[in-house]
């Protein structure tokens, strides 16, 4: 199912007003990241700050939805930003990496495949990852599973 076919049964099954929506798969490792989502292990993520301003795109809001997709852009669930929040890399905390769901779930696990993953995303645009760097922290619930 694609995400504008999942969104229009959500819109239709739950009766709500039909608004704005993004579409994504994580980064990496799409389709695992997405079953923990789907089961309700993993109820947040994070993402580089700096990224948002080399696209010039908008930070994700509170009470925004998403559209969960695997690697093949198959619709998974259905999300909703309860928080956000902005804070520098070396100050997440063991909550947010434990709410993550990776891994041992712990904030050691998180600091060293965050720290590996944000790097390389980051040299992808000609930036240098550093601990002091913004991270952009969201958390999130399930509101949709098709049946």
């Amino acid at each position: 199912m694609t995400a504008e076919e999942m969104w229009k049964k959500f819109v239709k099954e739950c009766n709500i007003v039909e608004g704005e929506y993004d579409a994504w798969a994580f980064g990496d490792d799409a389709d695992t990241l997405a079953e923990l989502v789907r089961c309700g292990i993993k109820t947040g993520t994070s993402s580089a700050y700096p990224l948002y301003e080399v696209d010039d795109e908008p930070l994700p809001e509170a009470s925004g939805y998403s559209v969960i997709l695997d690697s093949k852009d198959e619709a998974v669930c259905i999300i909703e930003n309860t928080k956000v929040y902005v804070v520098p890399f070396c100050e997440v905390s063991e909550e947010h990496a434990y709410k993550e769901g990776e891994g041992d779930r712990s904030l050691a696990y998180w600091r060293n495949v965050h720290e590996a993953f944000f790097t390389e995303c980051m040299e992808e645009v000609g930036l240098v990852f550093d601990e002091n760097m913004k991270v952009v922290c969201e958390e999130f619930r399930v509101v949709y599973i098709p049946l």
